[in-house]
């Protein structure tokens, strides 16, 4: 990889850990459940994109996995919270 690519790729690393500060600070003192529930979902888009992010400066392809896994599992644990927020039950 040229010097370039790895400097945007850290720099863009930079923002997205960043990027993780405003989140938890909302996921921890939202005002109500619906703006916990939004910054917990916008968390682990943050890590999935770090974790992809990640995959060429670590040469693994391996970790691309990892990230679809964690994407599959947030998408499915948002699904199953959106509902209880909404319904009061889960299934």
């Amino acid at each position: 990889m040229s010097e370039t690519v790895v400097t945007l790729i850290q720099i863009a690393l930079a923002i997205m850990v960043f990027m993780l500060l405003p989140c938890a600070y909302r996921a921890f003192r939202g005002p109500t459940p619906a703006d916990r529930l939004q910054a917990v979902e916008t968390l682990t888009t943050l890590l999935v994109g770090i974790v992809v992010l990640l995959a060429p400066a670590l040469a693994a392809a391996l970790v691309i996995d990892v990230a679809l896994a964690l994407a599959a599992f947030a998408f499915i644990g948002t699904l199953a919270i959106a509902r209880y927020l909404a319904e009061g039950r889960v299934f």
